[in-house]
């Protein structure tokens, strides 16, 4: 381990700013909705009637995994932040991973590095403590947090190991995945798949009920923050299952790296042909042939995520058999198909914020080219710098509606099975779900004006994602003023199906992104490449 401890203080100082709002953000985050939950949630009665209503309902469920005790605010902030928190904390510790190891490999400063008197498996042990700790802290400052809000100390610190359990994990998949391509994007779309699996498997592990795959649960690192069951029991033997698991993956990916060569992954390159085929011949063939890996397997993904989410659809009417108070207020909202459509219009809003992840993936392409000296050979040619980037952002504007119409899809293939109308339910949630485009497209539009404007700051399309998640999901709990909530483009988005869609904030969307997206082909003009 020679150089570790120099490495680690580089990493460090070079993510200093990052990782102060990771942690700043996910820990205010935390204690923030835990204030709010407090204020909303303060009587006995609301949260008995809040677990009544959400406790074994299979779409609750699905979406935030079991309420197990309503009794106290902890109780219910587990419930409502815990799964997405542990989303954003797994993301932070795999990217952190990559960035340290694979993309230092990509660039050519490792062998810099190692040429110095540095062990070969320093770089891999400086990126797996700087991910492990910034996990552990942001655990502690949540426990601490909550600790000091009032909370038990003992489901306060269950709460917050389980919160790092989850960074622990995808730090080791992180480091094995790193060691599988050569490629940094790569490596994070593996690392990310892992991710996306964990949470569809405790998604159907918890929409499942008595009778179903309860199972499945157990398999996912976030099935395991569940089954810590802050405030309520606090199981602190659960954690032994992430800390475990992480342990064999660090050790995995150690003898892995000695299983290799410097910048190279263990899963090697394919050749090409020898002769191209004649659709390389432009720079829309050549996106195609980079991009199309990337759309296919979200297309698929989120035709899965729909079909999960679509078949606990109804399993939200069933709130209303043992509840007659709720039944007279659904009533006049148009019955229970009203409330259905409201739980299809909030997963569809959820799945619309994923997808910003693939638009964010697909239009940063154009960064990695660039900073891996493969822009400028084709820029040589008489490809324009116009098509060249038009042909990224082609694939990344249409493939947001590719990908939300199969998500649409899914959902309405499954649903509309369950209530006898296939067609019917297809048409209607392929059309909610496309409603989303221009939101979307907005987000490609920031993520394009910072690739153009300020090249380095451009992995900030990340951060945006997030934004938009927290003024989203978590905007009306914490209270937020309606100017706040406004700044994100998914707050403008008809909640369809269910409600009239406007064709005046679409269209209003649709410019701000073709805006944002002429300022970035504009900027990239003027530029020097790399």
């Amino acid at each position: 381990m020679t150089g570790l401890g120099s490495l680690v203080r580089l990493a460090l100082r070079r993510d200093r700013l990052l990782l102060a709002v990771w942690v700043i953000g996910l820990v205010g985050i935390t204690l923030a909705t835990a204030s709010t939950v407090g204020e909303l949630y303060g009587s006995p009665e609301s949260r008995q009637q809040l677990g009544g209503t959400a406790g074994s309902n299979p779409a609750f469920l699905a979406m935030l995994g079991p309420l197990y005790d309503a009794s106290t605010t902890g109780g219910v902030l587990a419930w409502r932040w815990g799964v997405f928190g542990a989303l954003l904390v797994g993301l932070m510790a795999m990217f952190l991973v990559t960035r340290h190891t694979r993309a230092e490999e990509e660039s050519g400063r490792l062998e810099l590095i190692g040429s110095a008197v540095v062990a070969r498996h320093a770089p891999l042990a400086a990126a797996v403590v700087v991910a492990l700790a910034a996990s552990t802290v942001i655990g502690l400052l949540v426990a601490l947090g909550l600790t000091g809000l009032g909370e038990s100390a003992s489901g306060s610190f269950a709460l917050g190991l389980a919160f790092a359990s989850v960074g622990w994990v995808f730090t080791g998949v992180g480091a094995v995945s790193a060691q599988l391509s050569e490629s940094a994007r790569t490596a994070n779309s593996i690392a990310g798949a892992v991710l996306g699996v964990a949470y569809l498997l405790r998604a159907v592990g918890d929409a499942a009920g008595d009778e179903g795959p309860t199972w499945l649960t157990w398999l996912s690192p976030l099935g395991w923050l569940e089954q810590t069951r802050a405030f309520a029991g606090d199981r602190f033997w659960v954690l032994l299952l992430p800390l475990a698991l992480s342990a064999v993956l660090v050790v995995a990916a150690s003898v892995l790296v000695t299983e290799r060569d410097l910048g190279g992954g263990l899963v090697p390159t394919r050749l090409g042909p020898a002769r191209a085929p004649r659709s390389l011949g432009s720079a829309f063939g050549l996106a195609w042939r980079l991009q199309r890996g990337m759309l296919i397997g979200w297309t698929l993904s989120l035709f899965v995520l729909g079909a999960v989410y679509g078949s606990v659809a109804r399993g939200v009417e069933q709130m209303l058999e043992a509840n007659p108070a709720l039944q007279k207020i659904i009533a006049q909202m148009g019955g229970a198909g009203a409330i259905v459509d409201v739980y299809l219009a909030s997963i569809l809003g959820i799945i619309a914020l994923f997808s910003a992840i693939y638009v964010v993936q697909s239009t940063l392409r154009l960064r990695t080219e660039e900073t891996e000296f493969r822009a400028e050979p084709v820029l040589a040619t008489p490809v324009s710098r116009f098509a060249w980037v038009g042909s990224h952002v082609l694939f990344a504007t249409v493939g947001t509606a590719v990908v939300l119409a199969a998500a649409g899809l899914g959902a309405g293939l499954v649903h509309g099975v369950r209530v006898g109308d296939v067609g019917g339910q297809v048409a209607r949630l392929v059309g909610a779900a496309v409603t989303h485009v221009p939101a979307v497209w907005v987000v490609a539009g920031l993520a394009l004006a910072l690739f153009a404007l300020v090249p380095k700051l451009a992995s900030a399309g990340w951060a945006v994602i997030v934004v938009f998640l927290v003024l989203g999901q978590l905007g009306p709990l914490l209270q937020l003023d309606q100017w706040a909530m406004d700044l994100s483009p998914f707050t403008h988005i008809p909640k369809v199906p269910g409600a009239d869609v406007s064709a005046t904030p679409l269209v209003w969307l649709t410019l701000v992104a073709a805006a944002l997206m002429a300022l970035g082909f504009a900027a990239f003009r003027r530029r020097d490449v790399g």
